[in-house]
């Protein structure tokens, strides 16, 4: 018994001791598997990452929602994949075929990144991987286990890198990303674009700008060390050795220490765009006819010179007549003129001095560091003689000459404005001495300037105060003696300075453009007085009104006589407008238009002033003309027997064209008996009446009704 009883103790003993190393032995492993677990709790914490375990045959999922932004993802059945409802629609096709393809065997393990719907309702980017664990004896999958990783971070970085690399190698400019010594690290494909040299021939190689030596790069790179940027413009060459201009920028790239650790360099093709620039910087300071420097040029130079402030000349010159050329020739030929005259004027000017074209005909030259005066009076010299040579264009020989102003600084002038006005006036003498000629200003000049001034602002100061008036000349049958018109004579009186001739204001008034208005004033009185007078009984024939070569030009004309007799209540058949020869012949053709439309009016026309202009016979048979009158200067000859033959032929040659003919300037009776004789029939001037006031002339004419009762009879209206 002891020895049994001593055995079962022995045993139970052991067993229990077995039993015992077998629980410490379970805690161990327990111990052992929650460190596992929590290690695994504590690498998916760290790495952001969540586990899943989906039992595949019973429907259900687990998760351990460990995320700080926990994605909604609850357990769902019967559902493929199982959050089928949170995964984003565009990519749900994707994550499921990619499912199928690991749930058949055809591929190791299941991945797939998808856009999943947070709590927030917002979508973010997860990365999804799995494995199935267990499968059923017929080897369908039964259990599946994975993680679930947010990824929104890397998502937006990625698509900005993207965004980044799609930028880069799209953008239209050229980059090139070097390393501190200029070795290029990458570029992009506008660079191959721009300089034609592939990524690989140029990669982990110097950056190349085979024009320039190889310091230029090394003071490029002192100026990044030191300021972090560089710009400047360059000119290289492509690879098939074209040449071409950019520009350069360099920026420096630092790391999180401000340690430089790249260069980008970023240039583009500006080839086109300064040839642009190098155009329109032409077409703006040079002429485009002649291709000279132009008046801005001009102005710029002039202002620098007299900044200067050493002794400088200008010469300003323009040709003399030439706008009958144009007229006569055409602009077309005027413009080849130009052009001819340009090249031959630069083989006179010197290496140091400036040649422009100024506008129209008008030139000038700038000769820097110079008074003297022998030198420019030879340059003007062999100016004059070099235009006075023919011009052969278009089967023409042109014959031209020049008139110049010449001005010296500063003598002449001390500012810009001062030395070009004084040229012109200096130009414009030289022009009213005779032309083909220089001159240089003086003090003389500049007083007549001065006074020129004056009148101009005078006669507009007459327009505003009505200043100007109508005095009228009789138009007397040379047969009967009778009144049978009048011809309308501008006055200029002032109260201060009284009448002034129109020998002063009349050319100032057509050069400034002030004549149009004057005639105007003219048009209006003269037509008003004579339909008082013609209401009152006392006259019954035309008034003459003069047309200024601007006002006959003007393309409205007819609609502003219109206007006139409108307003006067004149009948037209009572108004005559002279013309004289140089008016109609700026433009013939244009000139029978206008006429015709005024004759289709019922108005009459005389050409004044016949025998001084430049006549031709086969243009005068073509305008439609009524009157030709007769230049005083021709009656005054009529002592001599050439005289007379002169005013026999101009009076045959319009009675011959079924004119009438008026002689003006009559004031001996001589001259009437040789005009009765040559069948003149119309005279006018001192013989019968010198101009008079309105006033004086309705006394002429009361006069002229006592002693005379039986007016003469106006003509037909249109005749």
């Amino acid at each position: 018994m002891p020895i049994i009883l001593s055995s079962i103790l022995l045993f139970s003993f052991g067993a229990l001791l077995l039993a015992h190393l077998s629980i410490l032995k379970m805690r161990r492993y327990q111990n052992k598997l929650e460190q596992s677990e929590e290690r695994l709790r504590l690498s998916l914490w760290g790495s952001g990452d969540e586990l899943w375990d989906w039992n595949i045959a019973a429907g259900t999922l687990y998760r351990s929602s460990s995320w700080q932004h926990p994605v909604e993802l609850k357990p769902q059945t019967n559902q493929f994949p199982p959050n089928r409802d949170s995964i984003h629609p565009r990519d749900l096709e994707r994550v499921t075929e990619q499912l199928y393809q690991h749930l058949a065997g055809e591929s190791p393990y299941y991945e797939a990144a998808y856009r999943m719907r947070a709590s927030d309702g917002a979508y973010v980017w997860v990365l999804d991987r799995g494995k199935v664990v267990s499968n059923d004896q017929d080897g369908v999958a039964t259990r599946m286990t994975g993680t679930l990783k947010n990824i929104q971070h890397l998502k937006q970085t990625e698509e900005k890198m993207e965004l980044f690399a799609r930028c880069l190698e799209n953008i239209s400019d050229a980059i090139v990303i070097c390393d501190t010594n200029f070795i290029v690290l990458e570029v992009n494909h506008s660079f191959s674009a721009i300089t034609g040299k592939t990524r690989d021939s140029v990669v982990r190689k110097p950056f190349d700008l085979s024009l320039y030596p190889s310091r230029f790069l090394q003071e490029i790179g002192s100026v990044l060390q030191a300021q972090g940027s560089w710009q400047g413009e360059i000119e290289d060459q492509r690879l098939n050795g074209e040449r071409y201009q950019a520009e350069l920028n360099f920026d420096v790239v630092r790391d999180d220490h401000g340690v430089v650790m790249q260069y980008v360099a970023v240039f583009s093709d500006i080839t086109e765009r300064k040839a642009r620039e190098a155009e329109l910087s032409r077409l703006a300071n040079s002429d485009t006819l002649t291709g000279l420097p132009n008046r801005a040029v001009f102005s710029t130079d002039l202002t620098r010179m007299v900044e200067l402030e050493s002794k400088h000349a200008l010469l300003v010159f323009d040709l003399d007549n030439f706008k009958k050329i144009n007229d006569s020739l055409g602009h077309a030929l005027g413009d080849s003129l130009l052009i001819k005259l340009a090249d031959r004027l630069q083989q006179v000017t010197r290496q140091q001095d400036r040649l422009y074209r100024l506008g129209g005909d008008e030139f000038a030259i700038l000769l820097e560091n110079t008074n003297d005066i022998h030198t420019i009076t030879t340059l003007a010299k062999e100016l004059l003689k070099l235009i006075n040579r023919p011009f052969f264009i278009n089967q023409h020989e042109l014959a031209v000459t020049s008139s110049i102003g010449i001005v010296l600084y500063p003598e002449d002038g001390k500012d810009p404005e001062a030395l070009l006005r004084n040229a012109d006036t200096a130009m414009y003498h030289a022009k009213n001495d005779g032309a083909n000629r220089y001159l240089f200003f003086n003090d003389s000049m500049n007083k007549l300037a001065v006074k020129r001034l004056q009148l101009e602002n005078l006669i507009r100061h007459g327009l505003k105060e009505d200043y100007f008036t109508v005095y009228y000349q009789p138009k007397m049958d040379i047969l009967s003696g009778q009144l049978v018109g009048m011809e309308a004579l501008v006055r200029f009186i002032t109260p201060k300075r009284g009448l002034i001739s129109p020998a002063a204001f009349i050319p100032v008034s057509e050069e400034t453009g002030q004549i149009v208005e004057i005639g105007e004033v003219v048009l209006r009185k003269a037509c008003r007085d004579v339909k008082r007078w013609i209401d009152q009984g006392l006259f019954h024939g035309r008034v003459a009104v003069n047309l200024s070569v601007k006002q006959f030009m003007l393309p409205y004309l007819c609609e502003q006589i219109d206007d006139v007799l409108q307003e006067t209540e004149l009948p037209s058949y009572h108004l005559e407008l002279e013309i004289t020869e140089g008016t109609v012949m700026q433009s013939p053709k244009l000139a029978i238009e206008t006429m015709k439309k005024l004759r289709a009016r019922g108005i009459h026309l005389a050409m004044d002033d016949f025998g001084t202009g430049y006549s031709s016979l086969a243009y005068l048979k073509q305008f439609p003309l009524n009157t030709l009158k007769i230049d005083k200067a021709f009656i005054d000859d009529m002592n001599t027997a050439r005289g007379r033959n002169m005013v026999d032929t101009i009076v045959t040659i319009a009675h011959n064209l079924s004119l009438t003919v008026v002689a003006e300037g009559v004031e001996y009776e001589e001259q009437l008996q040789q005009l009765k004789q040559l069948r003149c029939e119309i005279i006018q001037g001192y013989y019968y009446s010198k101009p008079l006031s309105a006033d004086d002339f309705n006394q002429f004419l009361l006069d002229q009704k006592a002693n005379k009762p039986k007016l003469s009879a106006v003509p037909s209206k249109v005749s």
